[in-house]
Formats: structure tokens, sequence, C-alpha cells
């Protein structure tokens, strides 16, 4: 077992490289041979996710729910991606093809309020003269 896992892992490296001949790639294709198992991996979810939208019209699956929780942390997963701006176009655009909805960026809803408060402050200030001196609370539209 050892050694072919070995083997395995060496074939994926020469092809990686472009040091696998065609023949070897093509009878290693013949069989279904998995050149990417993280790629592959995403795929299988991915599915199993179309299959749980299929089934509930919908592609909310929670990590609470116990016939689906590899597949719930899977979607927090992809979720925490899209945020970081670590999720390839090419797979956003399989989810939104689904009809899956990443949640809003939060830091940039935060970031627009901050600045139309800094804006309504600035305003008051011209306003009224002051800005941050004064320690009451001032209220703004």
């Amino acid at each position: 077992r050892i050694q072919s896992t070995k083997w395995v892992s060496r074939q994926r490296l020469l092809y990686n490289k472009g040091g696998l001949n065609s023949d070897r790639i093509q009878e290693l294709n013949s069989i279904g041979f998995i050149w990417d198992c993280l790629d592959h991996a995403w795929n299988e979810n991915f599915d199993q996710l179309c299959a749980f939208k299929a089934k509930h019209g919908h592609c909310n699956v929670s990590t609470h729910d116990e016939h689906n929780k590899s597949l719930g942390q899977w979607v927090s997963q992809q979720k925490v991606l899209h945020k970081k701006n670590a999720l390839s176009s090419d797979r956003r655009q399989r989810m939104d093809s689904i009809g899956f909805v990443f949640p809003k960026e939060k830091n940039v809803d935060k970031r627009m309020s901050w600045e139309k408060r800094f804006d309504e402050l600035c305003a008051f200030k011209a306003q009224n003269g002051l800005a941050g001196k004064d320690c009451y609370t001032i209220r703004v539209a």
C-alpha cells in the first residue's frame, strides 16, 4: 500500500511538472485517475450541495444538521474563503450558478456607515462649530 501511494504521488508530481508522457496520461485517464485530490474533493462537495438544493430548494446547509454535517462545514468554509477573497472566480461562478448566496461583506457596510456618519459630523461642525470636543452625544439626522 505504501509503495502504491508513493507511486501515485509520483505520477501526479510528474504530470504537474509536465514530465509524464501522453501514453501514460491516457492510460491513467482511462481508469478515472484523479490528478488533483483537492479539486476532486471540492467537486464532490459541490455535487452534494446541488443534490441538497434539488431536495430542499435552498443551499443553506446547517453545520448542526446531523445528516449533512460535513456538507454544512464545507459550505461554511466556502463562505470563509469568499470573505477572504480566496475562493477562485471559477468556483464562485459555479456557486452563483446554483443560487448560492454569499453573506454580504459586513466591513463594507460598516465602512460606508462610518463614512456617512463622518460626513454628518462634518456638516454638523460646519453649522455649529463643534467636532468631537463636545463630550455630549451629537444628534444628527
